[in-house]
């Protein structure tokens, strides 16, 4: 058990179970061992134009286990919760080291400090003491606040979820984290017509905690407001400029400038080239950091231990203590996100940013909460800076190369910026720019922080992790729009 804990693990979760996976590994010539045991119970709802369409309630447990070998790593993951399974799995991992040896590619890990813990979030209201009913109720009331604003709005689709995760992470070493981490997850699609002009809009709400996180985002209201500006844009809306103008935009689309183009390649195992077939590359190198890639004005960290956050932790899936890390600060390139391995290689320490999405999943390099540090104006200041310019709010869709290095954002809610003010909106503006050129063009942010939720894929098998990104309204200089 985790030393000095109040922290107490499930009745479901043999936590010797772990240690005997290490100690077995010792036994037959593991230089090094860690196990991950998980249990996950999960409930899922789904509203399609009004119609309940999906409900699913499971609960997943086993264990996940990696060894080292003469200098080659094996994973190997059962759920099958019981010593000969266990023993099985150990034995499996070490078949797979010899496999690897053949290749001829050694691991190494960097020395860490070990750490023994144990940490929940809590529940204001409890996932489980809700009823099936009580959560669709939710889903329901956003259709109905959507069905008052009398818009043409032909396509619904809503989905929320909650999952509650207990893990065990134990190493040779002597790391031993318990953790209990309870998270919300709410995604809604919706397509408005009008005028011949039709318009989407998505976008994911998730935090760690209770159900009161569902509750808090008062998904009614919000979706409501959603339609009303969706329909106003396409009733009113004049292209945007043709000239080279000035931006603002809000959180929303700082927070995906940030995830895309920032958090992705600046992890490790891609820089290092280690992605390129699953998830993509990265434009940076090792000799990355220390240069200038932006103007002073921005800084940008990336922070697992944000208290309620989607992706939140205190230590990673290799037993490494979470703290907030820069990727860039006053525009200088800071470090990479690091787990054990890449750190090695690199000659640096590990920074907490192995995750893995479940027992199942080998622990890779993971952005958790990619935020850019809010500045000292209000976003008014911003907007009243700026001559002649757009204002986007959010956006329809984004896409960018597998470097990460150019990208496109299309806005939805946009608004023409004339003399300082907001104007008439703007239909379909869109940035297509390159990564250096766009941090370049920042000049100013604003202290209205805001976090987005996503779910984030890389890897193959693929795993999908929770993750917030975010940061204040930023100003952008001297653009040219495509629409």
């Amino acid at each position: 058990m985790p030393a000095k804990s109040s922290v107490k693990p499930d009745d479901a979760l043999d936590l010797d179970l772990a240690h005997f996976a290490i100690d077995y590994a010792g036994k037959i010539g593991a230089s090094y061992a860690d196990a991950r045991l998980e249990a996950t119970s999960v409930n899922g709802f789904v509203l399609k134009n009004g119609v309940p369409q999906a409900a699913g309630f499971d609960r997943v447990a086993g264990i996940g286990v990696r060894i080292v070998m003469k200098g080659s790593l094996g994973f190997a993951c059962t759920n099958g919760l019981s010593r000969e399974n266990v023993r099985a799995v150990v034995e499996k991992a070490a078949r797979l080291t010899s496999a690897a040896s053949r290749i001829g590619e050694k691991v190494k890990f960097s020395d860490e400090e070990t750490n023994k813990a144990g940490y929940e979030v809590k529940q204001r209201v409890k996932l489980v003491d809700l009823s099936p009913k009580e959560k669709l109720a939710v889903l329901f009331d956003t259709e109905k606040a959507i069905k008052a604003v009398k818009a043409n709005v032909p396509g619904r689709f809503f989905s929320m979820s909650d999952f509650y995760t207990e893990k065990y992470f134990a190493n040779s070493e002597g790391s031993r984290i318990l953790s209990k981490i309870p998270r919300t997850d709410f995604w809604y699609f919706i397509t408005v017509e009008e005028a011949g002009r039709t318009a989407q809009r998505y976008w994911q709400y998730g935090a760690a905690g209770g159900f009161e996180t569902i509750y808090e985002y008062k998904f009614p209201e919000l979706l409501a407001g959603e339609v009303k500006a969706t329909l106003s844009n396409m009733k009113k809306a004049i292209s945007p400029p043709k000239e080279k103008v000035d931006l603002v935009v809000a959180p929303q689309i700082t927070g995906i400038m940030v995830h895309e183009s920032v958090g992705h390649p600046y992890e490790a195992d891609r820089v290092l080239g280690r992605e390129a077939a699953q998830a993509g590359e990265s434009f940076l190198h090792p000799g990355s950091v220390g240069t200038t890639i932006g103007s002073g004005a921005v800084n940008i960290v990336d922070d697992p231990t944000i208290p309620g956050s989607f992706g939140y932790y205190l230590y990673d899936d290799e037993g490494v203590k979470a703290s907030e890390r820069w990727l860039i600060r006053k525009g200088i390139i800071g470090g990479l996100l690091h787990n054990r391995e890449t750190s090695a290689i690199l000659k640096t320490k590990s920074n907490g940013a192995a995750r893995a999405t479940g027992y199942d999943r080998e622990q890779i390099v993971r952005m958790a909460n990619t935020v850019f540090k809010p500045g000292s104006y209000k976003e008014d200041e911003l907007i009243e800076s700026v001559r002649l310019g757009v204002y986007f709010r959010n956006f329809m869709e984004w896409n960018i190369d597998d470097k990460r290095l150019n990208a496109k954002y299309t806005g939805a809610e946009a608004y023409l910026i004339r003399d300082g003010r907001l104007a008439e909106p703007v239909w379909r503006p869109t940035i297509e720019i390159s990564t250096p050129k766009l941090w370049s063009a920042v000049d100013a942010a604003a202290d209205n922080t805001e976090y987005h939720a996503g779910t984030c894929g890389k890897a193959e098998p693929m795993q999908a992790i929770p993750v917030w990104f975010g940061g204040p309204s930023l100003r952008i200089r001297n653009v040219r729009l495509s629409f």
